[in-house]
């Protein structure tokens, strides 16, 4: 294939033009083109075949779940365990089998603007979504993990369409009357769970920084209700708020729980 005589506008709408079956022989005439801009192309190319890979890699424990003839399948991840404040978010996402979507990965691992882009993408080609909020008042009478475990059971009964089997991040769900596992680390190593850390994430980021703006001199905003050291002085000067936790410490010792 001859393109030394096309622009790298031409041959970029003729990457985009090109059948796949014609691909293999146009990257090879892109490789032995020596242009740099032609080259740069064939860089971001290499980049997001290598990412193409990463992220169908995270769909080894989905696969497996669908060559036992389960076709839908759920991922689930909690988020907010252990801040002092606000309240634990649980998401269940059915993604598409094998849906692409770039940058997928724990959420802890990705930036805030990457993580607003994923949820949308996530919101807008997921099979299903589910999420469920646990506040802080039900975290003091029944315990956090009691709490995140519910958090998940609601998150999973409550999906729109009911998943054939579904993936967990580490916490085992022995009263689940649908086939699972649960994966430790799986926010890591599967693209469900992953799916779901990030709308568990964005979804609780964004309830507090809301209650940033209801009580602002807690640093909500920065903090997401984590006891950092500005969080801890601001206990101490002001005294905890509505969404404090108060059978956590250090906030237990500060009022008549």
């Amino acid at each position: 294939m001859d393109i030394e005589n096309l622009s790298i506008k031409d041959i970029k709408n003729l990457i985009i033009t090109t059948k796949d079956e014609d691909k293999k022989e146009l990257w090879q005439a892109i490789k032995n083109d020596a242009r740099k801009g032609v080259q740069a192309l064939l860089k971001a190319h290499e980049r997001e075949e290598k990412e193409r890979l990463r992220v169908a890699a995270l769909y080894k424990y989905e696969d497996e779940c669908r060559t036992r003839g389960h076709k839908f399948v759920a991922g689930v991840d909690e988020v907010g365990r252990g801040p002092l404040a606000g309240p634990v978010v649980v998401s269940a996402v059915i993604l598409p089998p094998d849906f692409f979507i770039p940058k997928l990965n724990d959420s802890k691992k990705l930036s805030e603007s990457t993580r607003e882009k994923l949820y949308d993408i996530i919101l807008e080609n997921a099979v299903a979504v589910n999420t469920a909020v646990i506040d802080e008042k039900t975290i003091d009478r029944i315990n956090i993990y009691q709490a995140a475990m519910n958090g998940m059971y609601q998150a999973i009964y409550g999906l729109a369409v009911k998943p054939d089997e579904v993936l967990i991040d580490a916490m085992p769900l022995d009263s689940l009357e649908i086939p699972h596992q649960s994966i430790i680390k799986g926010d890591a190593k599967s693209a469900s769970i992953a799916a779901a850390s990030i709308v568990a994430k964005v979804t609780r980021d964004r309830m507090m920084n809301d209650f940033d703006k209801i009580y602002p001199q807690y640093g909500f905003a920065q903090n997401k209700g984590y006891g950092t050291k500005e969080h801890i002085e601001a206990l101490r000067k002001y005294g905890p708020c509505k969404i404090h936790r108060c059978s956590f410490e250090p906030i237990k010792s500060m009022v008549n729980f």
